[in-house]
């Protein structure tokens, strides 16, 4: 089978601005309209065989800036049976496509802390998996939290894999591709195209996302989808600091499509799973799945803990505590 995907390069509204959940949900309502018309006439432009759209991190909302954790919860995260997720499972059934973006997410588990959250719905109007971003600086992840969420959600909830007729899809938020255990664990689940929602420096330079994508792509033998924003306005940041160079990597590191600047839908091209799944299965030198040796490295994990699981059990979720534990961590990696 063979598909086109759309990694979406859109501008991001926030609500910092808003000083209320309902203000700011206007927003969000009226910028899902906008993407609606955008993704209806991108699929109009590149082919009706265009199944998979990915759209930037926090499309909707824009990042915290000032914000505590409380002000942000209560103003911008998204309620799970909320209006925003009503509408935009509208717009995907209107759409028939797989669509997959980031939002920060209220859960009724904590109702202290939010989750900023990568998922995918299908194109019957359902969430398909919901992965929660494990490695944030001032963002509560489900680590800070660690017995509670595996008790609420169990292990396996941490590296969802959606097995659909487009092909196995994860999703991977921002900064956690950087981190290759992430995506590893992902491929080890069945994982065969990563969507990857980032709000990043758009530099024509190599930066760290740029060449972490490519290594995961070579790592885990699959696509990467990776949608970066075009600017965001709205707040107090220069609008121009995260835009460009949304791009479609292959399973052997090679950029198929790349964006330059501004909303675009450059970033497209085919997703062919049949030739991904031979890859796979063909013993060869370069099968880096096949060729992985997981129990050299187990206890060297199990033997070492950098930063502590669990931190926000007895600690406010305020930035000054996230970098106060970073902090820490640095001192005992380093002393």
């Amino acid at each position: 089978m063979s598909y086109k995907a759309l990694a979406l390069q859109l501008t991001c509204q926030t609500v910092n601005t808003s000083q209320t959940h309902d203000e700011a949900e206007a927003i969000m309502l009226q910028s899902i309209e906008r993407i609606d018309r955008q993704i209806a006439a991108s699929i109009g432009l590149i082919g009706r065989d265009t199944l998979l759209v990915v759209v930037p991190e926090f499309f909707l909302t824009g990042p915290p800036i000032d914000e505590t954790v409380d002000q942000w919860r209560e103003k911008a995260a998204l309620e799970i049976d909320g209006r925003v997720y009503e509408a935009l499972s509208a717009m995907v059934q209107r759409q028939q496509i797989y669509f997959s973006g980031n939002a920060y997410e209220q859960d009724p588990f904590f109702p202290e802390l939010y989750f900023q959250t990568s998922f995918i719905i299908g194109p019957n109007g359902d969430v398909l998996l919901r992965y929660r971003r494990l490695n944030a600086m001032y963002t509560p992840t489900p680590h800070d939290v660690w017995e509670l969420y595996l008790d609420a959600y169990g292990y396996d909830s941490l590296f969802p894999v959606a097995k659909t007729n487009i092909g196995n899809l994860a999703c991977i938020a921002s900064e956690d591709i950087l981190y290759p255990e992430v995506a590893r664990c992902l491929a080890m689940r069945g994982a065969e195209v990563l969507l990857h929602a980032t709000s990043e420096i758009g530099s024509p330079q190599l930066t760290p996302k740029n060449i972490a994508k490519q290594a995961r792509a070579i790592e885990n033998m699959a696509y990467v989808v990776s949608a970066n924003s075009a600017g965001v306005v709205g707040s107090s940041l220069p609008a121009g600091t995260t835009d460009g160079h949304s791009k479609l990597i292959d399973p052997k590191g090679v950029v198929l499509a790349e964006a330059a600047y501004g909303e675009s839908i450059v970033a497209n091209a085919d997703i062919d799973l049949a030739a991904l799944r031979e890859f796979r299965q063909r013993p060869a030198i370069g099968n880096q799945l096949a060729r992985q040796r997981l129990e050299l490295y187990t206890e060297s994990y199990a033997k070492h803990t950098i930063y502590p699981p669990n931190a926000l059990l007895s600690q406010p979720a305020e930035r000054s505590q996230f970098m106060r534990n970073q902090q820490e961590v640095i001192k005992k990696l380093y002393s």
